[in-house]
Formats: structure tokens, sequence, C-alpha cells
């Protein structure tokens, strides 16, 4: 039997639970003793074609009922999900079945009243280190890698969060983010473990999200930067202030947003975080509506978060350095080839290296700056894209921005800014960059820069940096220099 709260099918033994809500989706209601016999029945249908423990199975996600009962049936059999994002294009899906290797590629539950027994399967006890899902990085720098995070990873991610965030008997988590990426899927193992509803919604729409979060009377919500900016502009009645908290990650979030969420009354606590770790490895704590805090919060309970200059020493308070993380959330390794053991990457004191440089206050509060591959030094002075991209992000008519260095013969790099403006317009692109330099370095100014009308995303709403650099360079044009 399996005591670590992700088993429907143990969870529906406890008093009281059998009735209570587990999935609402578009106004249906399934109870945890409906989701458990759901889950029964697929469980019974995939062991009847062989899946088993130690078996790995990819399923393309969507975030609706099917999918979810689909990913718990899997748990239940000790099956590792190798999840698909539905926008991959079939090339993208060969990278990485060719790397998971699955035994069985299969299609999300169809909901029906009328379950058919498929047969019966035998449960099995997993343990802590039972894998149960590869997950792959977003790839916007390279080629994927399929991080293996194993059931005890994704419990001991759950209680840090609850540590932090507490749970109320009202709580119900909206959950409108793919479920192939470690936010989603953790939001599903939070609210299973912690016996609450988890509120779906297929694709993120502003106004859908919205009506389901009065309809429901929603409580939680997880979103990306770009998503609570359109949230805010669809929000005409202070709907996202009945909810008790939203976490914001995924990407830095603009001050200027910040704000606003404080001046609405939303509470909005930024959070760090990583697939390798489960989502969160730090966020902000509880605190009163209509205040602000600055950085991405404090390591969660059982996590450590150190800083390390590049002679490996720690970075002193508000000194730069590589991000580091360890505790029980962190994943078994990266999947090597064929017969391979997995590839781990710790420090020989148990630390995983993000790849992130950030730095961390006298409290303890983190500050993420840049990933290491996006740092531009530009005469041996490092540029901080993030510093940058937040003070055009500051400026009217600026609705996001990307800053990365483009290579230069006597500097090494300069700095070049794309910015997504409400009318793009050259002239107005290099004018607000001249504004924003007043309060600039000179060596983080942008040297050139080039208008759009957006910025690319990934399929789970960041910035597609790679893919941005590529469509800007070409479109590059200096910035008048200052008199």
């Amino acid at each position: 039997m399996d005591h670590d709260g992700l088993s429907v099918l143990e969870a529906i033994r406890e008093p009281g639970v059998a009735s209570q809500a587990a999935l609402i989706e578009d106004g249906r209601v399934t109870s945890f003793g409906e989701l458990a016999a759901q889950v029964e029945c697929v469980a019974s249908s995939l062991a009847a074609q062989g899946l088993g423990p130690g078996c790995r199975a990819a399923l393309r996600t969507t975030c609706d009922v099917g999918t979810v009962v689909t990913i718990l049936a899997l748990i239940e059999l000790g099956v590792a999900l190798v999840p698909i994002h539905p926008r991959l294009t079939d090339a993208e899906v060969r990278v990485i079945t060719e790397d998971a290797r699955p035994d069985l590629q299969i299609q999300p539950f169809i909901r029906s009243d009328n379950l058919p027994k498929s047969g019966v399967f035998s449960r099995t006890t997993s343990t802590p280190s039972t894998p149960l899902a590869i997950l792959y990085t977003s790839g916007t720098t390279g080629r994927p890698k399929g991080a293996v995070l194993s059931r005890g990873a994704f419990v001991a991610s759950a209680t840090a969060s609850a540590k932090n965030l507490g749970w109320t008997p009202d709580d119900r988590w909206l959950a409108c983010m793919p479920l192939a990426h470690v936010g989603g899927l953790s939001i599903v193992t939070r609210c299973i473990e912690a016996r609450r509803p988890i509120v779906l919604e297929p694709r993120f729409d502003p106004d859908a999200v919205l009506r389901a979060i009065r309809r429901e009377r929603v409580t939680l919500l997880s979103v990306v930067p770009t998503m609570l900016r359109a949230l805010f502009d669809a929000d005409r009645d202070g709907t996202l202030a009945t909810l008790r908290l939203v976490l914001v990650g995924g990407a830095g979030a603009p001050p200027a947003l910040l704000e606003e969420a404080a001046a609405r009354r939303v509470l909005a606590l930024t959070t760090y975080g990583l697939t390798e770790a489960c989502s969160q490895v730090t966020c902000q704590p509880l605190r009163a509506p209509g205040t602000t805090e600055p950085g991405s919060g404090k390591a969660l309970p059982g996590v450590d978060v150190r800083t390390v200059l590049e002679n490996g020493t720690l970075a002193a308070p508000g000194d730069v350095g590589r991000i580091q993380v360890r505790g029980p959330m962190l994943m078994s390794g990266y999947l090597a080839g064929p017969g391979e053991p997995l590839r781990t990457s710790l420090t020989v004191d148990g630390f995983f290296d993000t790849g992130d440089l950030g730095a961390l206050d006298e409290q303890g509060r983190l500050f993420v700056h840049a990933r290491r591959t996006d740092l531009v030094v530009t005469g041996g002075e490092n540029v901080y894209p993030a510093e940058v991209e937040q003070a055009l992000e500051a400026l009217p008519g600026v609705t996001r921005a990307v800053v990365f260095g483009v290579p230069d013969e006597r500097w090494g790099q300069i700095v070049a800014a794309g910015l997504a403006l409400d009318a793009p317009d050259p002239a107005r692109a290099a004018a607000l960059v001249a504004e924003a330099s007043a309060r600039l370095a000179p060596h983080k100014r942008p040297r050139l820069v080039a208008a759009v009308e957006s910025l690319p995303l990934t399929a789970s709403g960041k910035l597609d940096r790679a893919r941005a650099i590529r469509e800007l360079s070409p479109r590059l044009s200096p910035v008048p220099r200052r008199p």
C-alpha cells in the first residue's frame, strides 16, 4: 500500500473523503469516490496493455479531467509519466520519445458515466524513489533533457508548499497551466495529497478563468507574469481580489505588475522554481493584500538555497553568484542512454547548480538576476538582462522587453534590446531606450534596439529568449548616442 497521500484508492478509505469534491471542470463536479472508480478502471485497462512498475508511458496532456484521471492511474501502477505538451510538433515529440523510450504511448481517459471494468490490476507498493514523471526542460537554449522526478520528490515539494502557504477548509486551486509542465503537474499532486479540489480550465483564456473563479469560489491560482497581465486587463469587477493568493512564477515579474496587484488588493506571491526541483524552491510568505515585497521569497521549509562565486566560495549577502539548491524535492537525475544510470550533477555536499545567477540578502530573500547563459559581458563588466529589462518595462507603452548580448569586436559584447510596444515604431523604441538609459550605468545601456508588437513565448507562457534573439537580431538598429 502507498501511504504518501498520492493514491486516490487509499484516499477514499479516509472518513468523509469519498464524498468530497476532487475535480471540477465546466461546472461538473467529480467526487473523490467517483475519481477513484475512474482511476481504477483506467489502471486496469493500462495494466491489461502491459503497463506496470518500472514502465514508462507517454501521454499527450491537456488540463482536463481525463488527463488527471490517466495521470493518477499511472501513479497507482507505479508507471513513470512522460507528458507530451499538445502544442509540440511531431519533430519535437520525437525528440522526447526517442530519449525517454516509453513502453507505450497512451491517450487520456474519456469521461463516461458508465465505466466498464476492463480487468483487475495488481496493486504494488511504490517507494519514495519510484519515478513518478520524466519532465523535459524547456529547451530554449539547447536539446531538452529529461529530469526524472520521484514520488518522494513531489510529496516533499507539496509538504514544503503547505508549510509555507497552509491550507484552509475552503481552498480550491484552479489549474490553467499545461499539465506537461512541472507547475501544472504540481497543482495536481499538491491537491490530491491535501484532499482539496482542483478546478480545471483546459486552456488559458482570461475571461474563462475569471468566470471559473467566480462560479467555483476558487481561492488559489498559479500563473506566470504574462498570464497575470492578461487577467488584470480582463478583470473589471475585482474578481481576482477574491482569491486567497496568486502564485507568480516561471519568469521575473515586472515590479509594475506587482505594484498593480497590490493596488488591486490581490495577494501576488512571487516564487522561484525549476523543473529539476518539482517546481518551487523559494516563495514569498503570506502577507496582507495591498502590500509588496522585493525578491522571490525565502527558501521553503526543508530546502537549502545558497549562492556561490566562480571560485566555489559562498557569495556574501547582496553579491551575485550561482544559485544552488538542496532538498528532498530534487530530481533523481537526468535520463542517460539505454542501460546507463541517471546523470546527476550534484556538488559533493548535495547541492544542484541551477545555472541561474542571483543574490541572497541579509534576510535570506532570493533575487534572481539572470540565467548564466543569458549573462552579457561587455568590456569586462557583467550585465544582468533582468535588471535592464525591468528598467525598460517600467516605461509607458512597453509591454515586454528582452535584453541580450551581440558580439562586438571592441567590447566583446554590446547590449541589445527588443521591445514589445503597443504601437511598434523604431524611432519610438530608440527614444524609450534613451529614457531608460538615464537610469542605467553606461555599460548597461542598450546600444541596439528593435521594436515589435509582441515577443515569442514558450508553451508554458515564458519568454522564449532563444527564439526572440533569433528573430530580433536582423532587425536591430543603433540607438542614437546621448549628448
